[in-house]
Parts: structure tokens; sequence; C-alpha cells
């Protein structure tokens, strides 16, 4: 358990970190488009390495054993992370609309708080989770943090809620093909299938020849950011195969806390009563947080 945690809050400060980065960017598509496409790379390079490594050594045909699937990822597990893919596709169009209309020190927490309580909701559904009285108290009171965030009219609250359900999905899923296939190398066919699922949606809304041109004079700030994303998740992975799906999903969103703090005190997003109350909510989401762990 003490590993799951280590690596979800280093994912955690590693994916404020860049959807900072998409926040400030001048085309959000292309930005946050850019980062998941090199991620995607790097996802091929490693699954087609795996797979060079596997048929040296002859696994499946006389060698170690039954042959794993191609990159070491069996049939169900690539499937796994082609519905995944197909939930980050509202992911990401969501999170372009809130960080274009909405102020990154609400719309982040928002969507990462209300997610981490719909894939803790959906860990006890549809995985079996089982958590304590104390752990239900914490997704109660980090909910609460969220409605107070999220009660006024503020821009990009709907679209904060978009990703926050997509954030459910692919979490739950995500969780179920890393238990079920037992692969180190899921994450990285992730990675490939979201490339292609954003990299699909961005053709179909008109943004081909916009991708291209940004690849070729972004590609080492995508290639950067790329590992960045990839990092996240694949820590975020790897922690879902050793504590519950809510369990990782809470700890990793108390990065709501650094965007709060950013948004009001570095990028001056709101007044400063304002600000406070943001920080105040972030904050309560990850007390909540901080009970539900205690309550594991």
């Amino acid at each position: 358990m003490l590993l799951a945690t280590v690596l979800a809050l280093t994912a955690a400060v590693m994916h404020a970190g860049w959807n900072l980065a998409v926040k400030q960017s001048g085309d959000r598509f292309i930005a946050l488009w850019g980062q998941f496409a090199m991620a995607g790379v790097i996802g091929a390079v490693i699954v087609v390495v795996v797979e060079v490594v596997t048929e040296v050594l002859g696994i499946g045909a006389g060698g170690a054993g039954p042959r794993p699937g191609f990159g070491g990822v069996g049939a169900a597990g690539w499937a796994w992370a082609g519905v995944s893919a197909l939930a980050h596709i509202p992911y990401g169009l969501g999170l372009v609309g809130a960080y274009r209309r909405g102020d990154f020190s609400l719309t982040y927490p928002i969507a990462r708080g209300a997610g981490a309580v719909l894939a803790s909701v959906g860990g006890v559904v549809m995985l079996g989770d089982r958590y304590r009285a104390w752990a239900v108290l914490g997704l109660v009171i980090c909910a609460l943090g969220v409605l107070s965030l999220g009660s006024g009219r503020a821009p990009g609250i709907g679209h904060a809620l978009v990703v926050s359900a997509a954030i459910g999905v692919y979490s739950v899923v995500d969780a179920h093909a890393i238990r079920s296939t037992h692969s180190p190398w899921y994450a990285a066919a992730s990675h490939v299938a979201v490339a292609v699922s954003l990299t699909t949606a961005g053709i179909a809304l008109g943004r081909g020849r916009d991708m291209v041109g940004a690849l070729r004079a972004n590609w080492v700030r995508f290639t950067a950011f790329g590992c960045v994303v990839g990092g996240t998740y694949a820590l975020v992975q790897v922690a879902f195969r050793l504590a519950p799906v809510g369990y990782v999903t809470s700890l990793r969103e108390s990065s709501v806390v650094i965007a709060a703090v950013v948004g009001v005190t570095v990028m001056h997003e709101t007044s400063t009563r304002r600000g406070r109350a943001r920080i105040l909510s972030a904050v309560v989401m990850v007390a909540g947080l901080v009970i539900l762990v205690a309550g594991m």
C-alpha cells in the first residue's frame, strides 16, 4: 500500500503540471493532442520492443511459456485499452472546453475531484472494491468539496463535469484491464490507443493540417510533455495493481490543491476572497481523501 501511495502522489504532481501546460497554451486542443500523440509514439516503441524480444526468446513457440499477445498485452488487454481510449475523446474535448472557458483553479479541481468520487463508486459497483465506513465518509466529504466549488454558474463547470464522467469510466476500465491481464505493458498499449482515438477525433474536427504543422514545429515540447503524460498514467496504472481503484484515484486527485493554489496565487484568476474559497474547497476535497486513505 505504501508503494501505491508514493506512485499516486508523484502522479498527482506530474498531472497538475501537464494540465497547466495545456491551460496556458494558445491552441489547447493541439497542445493536448500533441502530448497524448507523443505519449502514444513512446508507447508504440515500447510494445514493439516487447514484441521483438518476445519473438527472439521464442515465447509461445517452444520457449519460456505461452505467448502473451502482441507487445506483451493479450487481445483482451488491447480491447480494454480501446474502450479506455474512447472515453478519452469526451475527456479531451471536455478538458479543452473547460480550460478555454473557465479558470484553472476552478475547472481542474471540479473535474478531478468529481472524477475521483465517480471512480470510487465505479470500483465498488463494477470491480467489487470494498471500503470501510470511514472511507465512505471520506468520499462524502470529497464530494461536498466538489459541490462547494460547483455551486455557482461560473464558465467551464459543465465541461469539467463531462471530464469527471470520463475519468470515472476510464479509471474503472483501466483498473479492470490491469487486474485481469496482469500485463506490465498495458499502460503503453493504452497510450497507443488514446493517441489513435484523439488523432481520429482531431481529423474528424478538421484539425488534421493544424496537427501536422504543430507536430513539425513543436515536436520537442510535445515529446517532453508526452513523457510526463506517459509517466503519470504508468505510475497510476501500476498503483491500480497494488490498491483499490478509488484509493489510487483519490490520492492522485490531491493535485487539486496544487491547481487551486497556482490558479489563485500565480495566475491571479479571481479575487482574493473567492480564491481563498476555492483553495478551501480543494483542501476539503483532500481532507476527504485523507480520511478515505485512513479508513482503508
